[in-house]
């Protein structure tokens, strides 16, 4: 396999040629940001293939001294953990790059430029393996976004929601970053003086239990920032409406999941005692976020709300797994993880063409009526509304019921106040499927199947959805052992 550097920067640098081309060449920023996303994504079919079932370790290790003054490396591997998310990241990047494809953009060389950039920066947190590095990708994370929603968000709340979206994520990014400086500078005073970030030396350096406590909490509040989790969810409203929906099928499907992962690639390895100090804090933070995100997504009638408040209800359940501290439950989170992207980021996209369909309107109660003459819309977006709501039989019930019974071992009554959000999310993920496709026709409803244009974007993703839901095992088995070792120390607290 080529080096994982190809795989990360070969998005940035087709988004840079794309920018610079003559202006007279519209189309082709378009195509060639096309070509770097289903080439990604080719990459990284390649490593989760190459990838072997019951490794612990990094695989396609890259490590290069960055700042040797700082003791900073340019480290990357693929582990358990990564693997399976890097895959969908290059394919739902792919799919929105597509759908973005589909129509026209002011500025298109701007645009697919930050597009890009946004690409190569998720796929560098998820293969860093230094914390320093880590921290610069999940910053620079932000900047394209910055420019997506504010160039090319909806009007009326476009700055609104873009400085919503920067303040939050800022205040977490600035305690992340010095939780992740006293990390190594605390780590270097045991190990000798000399300062590293590398996750793997850090680990076998552990801190105090007092140290592991603050810098818990700076990096959690990062993390639950940037899922979001509730009560730190505020700039997610007006974000979600401002976004172009090509943008958010990917902020959505995505970048939620660097959050969840840094707890599980990083501070339960690195700050175990602090995991199991504040376990229950984490859980009721997670339960919470579970029951008010499921309330929300069934009170809404924004289209795009309700998906994004069954977002912080589905992150709260990849919280509670996580924060289980046992196998089950953490396994269960990394494979919900996947599971939320394949179904949120084709949500997305079928919310924008029942807008197309009822006049521009994102409002259920102004949609309605369309099954039956686009049957196959229709059906797509039944497996789509079925795989929300956990049906047996799905690969999302395997990642609710793992982390469900790992909770079970943790918590008893967290476990079972949590299962009702599983009952709440079949009445918002049905109230949706039947108000947009059922019920009278909305009064600007003019109803029409689904294009073949369209369909290349939805088809690959539910088929995607159908192959987890027929062998969940592909994901379970590649990261049972990762997910073990990441676990292991804060368990046995």
């Amino acid at each position: 396999m080529p080096p994982l550097s190809i795989l990360i920067w070969l998005p940035a640098l087709c988004g840079v040629l794309g920018a610079i081309l003559p202006s007279r060449l519209v189309r082709l920023p378009g195509a060639l940001a096309l070509i770097a996303s289903v080439a990604a994504l080719a990459l990284a079919i390649g490593y989760i293939a190459d990838f072997h079932s019951g490794t612990a370790g990094l695989a396609h290790v890259t490590d290069v001294v960055w700042i040797s003054e700082l003791g900073i490396h340019y480290k990357l591997g693929v582990s358990g953990l990564n693997v399976f998310l890097i895959g969908l990241t290059t394919l739902l990047f792919a799919a929105a790059t597509l759908a973005a494809n589909l129509r026209s953009w002011e500025r298109p060389r701007l645009f697919y430029f930050h597009f890009m950039l946004a690409e190569s920066a998720v796929l560098g947190a998820f293969l860093a393996q230094d914390l320093a590095l880590f921290v610069a990708f999940f910053d620079l994370m932000l900047i394209p976004f910055y420019f997506l929603i504010g160039g090319w968000g909806r009007e009326p709340n476009r700055v609104k929601a873009t400085i919503k979206l920067v303040i939050y994520t800022l205040i977490g990014s600035l305690l992340m970053l010095a939780a992740a400086i006293a990390t190594g500078v605390l780590a270097a005073q045991q190990g000798g003086g000399h300062i590293t970030f590398v996750l793997s030396t850090l680990q076998a350096l552990p801190l105090s239990s007092g140290s592991q406590e603050w810098i818990f909490l700076f990096f959690a509040a990062a993390f639950l920032v940037k899922m979001p989790a509730f009560p730190l969810h505020g700039w997610m409203p007006d974000g979600y409406r401002a976004m172009p929906i090509e943008v958010l099928m990917v902020f959505s499907g995505v970048l939620s999941k660097v959050g969840a992962y840094g707890f599980l690639a990083i501070v339960l390895p690195l700050f175990p005692q602090a995991a199991a100090h504040f376990q229950t804090l984490m859980l009721l933070i997670a339960l919470a976020s579970v029951l008010y995100g499921s309330a929300l997504a069934f009170t809404q009638t924004d289209a795009r709300l309700i998906a994004g408040y069954s977002s912080v209800a589905q992150l709260g359940f990849i919280t509670l797994g996580i924060f289980s501290l046992n196998p089950q439950g953490a396994q269960g989170a990394l494979l919900q993880m996947v599971n939320h992207g394949l179904v949120v980021a084709p949500l997305f996209f079928i919310i924008l063409l029942l807008s197309q369909r009822a006049g521009g309107s994102e409002d259920v109660r102004e949609m309605g009526g369309i099954a039956f003459r686009a049957p196959v819309l229709a059906s797509l977006f039944l497996i789509v509304a079925l795989a929300t709501l956990a049906i047996p039989g799905s690969s999302n019930f395997v990642g609710e019921f793992l982390i469900l019974l790992g909770v079970f071992k943790a918590k008893l009554a967290i476990a079972a106040i949590a299962f009702s959000g599983v009952v709440m999310a079949s009445v918002y993920a049905l109230r949706l499927f039947i108000r947009a496709m059922h019920n009278r026709v909305g009064p600007r409803v003019h109803s029409r199947e689904i294009s073949i244009r369209d369909g290349l974007v939805l088809v690959p993703l539910i088929a995607v959805i159908l192959l987890l839901a027929l062998y969940p095992q592909l994901a379970l088995h590649r990261s049972e052992s990762s997910v073990k070792a990441a676990v292991a120390a804060a368990g046995h607290r």
